[in-house]
């Protein structure tokens, strides 16, 4: 069997898990291409992900190589596989679901390829599919941005902020972005004809936009109201054999969750992002599903409590994240 070097973890946990080893080296499947890797980008928590850790169907895949942003050359193809020759340059988003690029070598769908922009090197282009994806998903799918309409970019100097800065004037857009003082000549030669400075004092973002793309945390903080509002919704109509308990452990959750939006709140404006101003907002920014059902069981709230909590606890880790890179000491 032929091997390759690459970074593996055996176990679930943290970059304590991980190590340098021989492990089998992979062949180009049907529709597959084999990569020698050049650059590999790991998204900062993706190692607290499910699907880091399983296969689409939820079985354990362990032991698991990380980092699913790769840029390399075509080494081989497997059956079937067109479009593609060795010697290709190209890069890449890996399903979150297989092994990762953390490796001498990978395999990738050649759907899923894209030849590398000679504008940019290896390394550089391994750290763009993930943000820039969330940019263009953000500006065309959701917000279908149009020439002329203006955009507000919150955290334009961020990793997903420097592409929404870019696509979103490359798509005719009229862009506004905040960020820290010292960004900002960066920020406006990515395109942004306007910047605003998210140091204390300096005044929010301007009003009267068509389109915001909030990187640094507002929909964390609608969320967190969205979530207690729904946990004291079920911790007022429960029933059942175990009701005592889990009226006082929904009242509890809830208490905690409204205490953290203080926090959460302060984070957000000195990142430079708007903080809430109404229920309308919360409405408009939040990603949790609301819950008016009647009759819901006590064993389906607490299941979808758990699923909402664990979606609002990697929303805090991407707002601790971008605090940690603007040199604040998150709570």
């Amino acid at each position: 069997m032929d091997t390759m070097m690459a970074l593996r973890a055996h176990a679930r946990g943290g970059p304590e898990q991980l190590s340098y080893e021989q492990a089998p080296r992979p062949a180009a499947g049907p529709g597959e291409a084999l990569l020698a890797v050049h650059a590999a980008g790991i998204t900062f928590d993706e190692l607290t992900w499910d699907l880091s850790w399983t296969t689409s169907d939820g079985a354990d895949r362990t032991p698991v190589i990380p980092s699913h942003e790769v840029s390399g050359t075509v080494v081989a193809t497997g059956p079937g596989t067109t479009g593609l020759a060795p010697g290709d340059e190209v890069f890449a988003l890996i399903d979150f679901n297989q092994d990762g690029a953390a490796a001498e070598y990978v395999t990738v769908p050649a759907s899923a390829l894209a030849a590398r922009p000679r504008s940019v090197s290896h390394t550089q282009a391994a750290t763009l599919p993930l943000a820039a994806l969330t940019a263009w998903q953000a500006l065309v799918d959701h917000a279908s941005l149009a020439r002329g309409e203006r955009v507000l970019v919150l955290g334009g100097a961020g990793g997903v902020g420097v592409y929404a800065v870019q696509l979103a004037a490359a798509l005719g857009g009229q862009v506004t972005a905040t960020g820290r003082s010292h960004s900002e000549a960066f920020v406006l030669a990515l395109g942004a004809t306007d910047f605003i400075s998210s140091r204390p004092g300096a005044g929010g973002a301007a009003d009267g936009q068509d389109v915001i793309i909030d990187t640094v945390g507002g929909q964390a903080l609608a969320d967190s109201f969205a979530l207690y509002l729904k946990t004291k919704n079920f911790h007022w109509h429960l029933s059942g054999p175990h009701f005592r308990d889990y009226h006082l452990l929904f009242d509890d959750q809830a208490s905690q969750i409204f205490a953290m939006t203080d926090v959460i709140a302060e984070r957000v404006r000195k990142l430079g992002g708007q903080t809430l101003k109404s229920i309308g907002q919360i409405a408009r920014l939040q990603h949790l599903a609301d819950n008016e059902a009647e009759g819901v069981t006590a064993r389906d709230m607490l299941a979808e409590l758990l699923r909402d909590n664990r979606s609002l606890g990697e929303e805090m880790k991407a707002l601790h994240a971008r605090c940690e890179s603007s040199y604040m000491q998150p709570n």
